[in-house]
This record gives structure tokens, C-alpha cells and sequence, in this order.
């Protein structure tokens, strides 16, 4: 039987971020400050960024007003981030499946005062994630870990 197009987004989704969390599994804490340019978030920071990027993107779904996290609400270390990584994508996975076809069809309240639907939100979670993750990929390279395959098949 296919999938829905929900459990797809789903799928992918958690395709990008298990793939994600797998890194973040292999990352020495003395490693989790690290930014590969001065004032760019650390591998700390982006995987907080996602984090939190993810459950504003339920607020939105939810036609809530997105909330951006408050200044010094980060993990302060890698276990901390990788918790949080666990909670936010058992979280939106399931929430992201659990939309029907009209829910994807929706529009809501998105970035700068637009609307679109929320199937091309989720599309926009994904783009972002996977930016996000290519940048973490180059800084894991940079502290001398391999990072695993970009997406977690299976």
C-alpha cells in the first residue's frame, strides 16, 4: 500500500534528521562549540537551531504565530543537544503523519506575513534541514569526524 503524502513527508523528514542525530551520536562534547567562521552558529548551535526551527514549523501548521526561542535557551552541551534532536523529531515526525490531505492543503500563516499551504511548509522544513545539515557536515569534517550517509535509508 503507498504511503500518504504525510507519512512521506514524514519519512522524509526523519530520513534527514536521523541521518543528522547519527552525527551528533559521534560528536565529542570538546567538539560541540566549534563554528567554522566567527559568529557563525556552533555544531551546538545548529543542531539547537533545528531543534527549535522544527517546533516553530508545528506552531505554524497549528496557524499559531511562530515563536522564536528566547536568547540563552540553547543546550549547553552535545548531550543536551542530542536529547533535544531525539524529543523534537519523535515529535514533528508524528505530528507531520498524523496530517490528513486537507490539512496539506491548508494554507496558514508562514514567514514574512505570507501564506502557503502547509504541504509547502513542510517542503521548506526539509529544504531548511537539509541546508543546515550540509553545513554541519563541512564543520564535522573540520573537527575530524566522518560523517555518516546525508539521509538514514531504512
Amino acid at each position: 500500500m503507498p504511503m500518504n503524502p504525510a507519512e512521506l513527508h514524514a519519512r522524509t523528514f526523519r530520513m534527514h534528521r536521523e541521518a543528522l542525530m547519527d552525527l551528533y551520536a559521534e560528536l565529542p562534547e570538546e567538539h560541540g562549540t566549534f563554528a567554522a567562521w566567527e559568529g557563525g552558529m556552533s555544531l551546538i548551535g545548529q543542531a539547537d537551531h533545528l531543534a527549535a526551527s522544527s517546533a516553530m514549523m508545528l506552531a505554524m501548521i497549528a496557524g499559531q504565530a511562530p515563536q522564536r526561542p528566547a536568547p540563552g535557551d540553547g543546550s549547553a552541551s552535545v548531550a543536551e543537544v542530542r536529547e533535544r534532536l531525539r524529543q523534537t523529531t519523535d515529535q514533528v515526525s508524528a505530528a507531520i503523519a498524523a496530517l490528513s490531505p486537507e490539512d496539506l492543503a491548508r494554507r496558514v500563516p508562514a514567514f514574512g506575513g505570507r501564506e502557503m499551504p502547509v504541504a509547502a511548509l513542510l517542503d521548506s522544513l526539509i529544504g531548511h534541514e537539509a541546508h543546515h545539515k550540509g553545513q554541519v557536515w563541512v564543520m564535522a569534517r573540520m573537527v575530524g569526524l566522518k560523517p555518516p550517509m546525508f539521509v538514514k535509508m531504512g
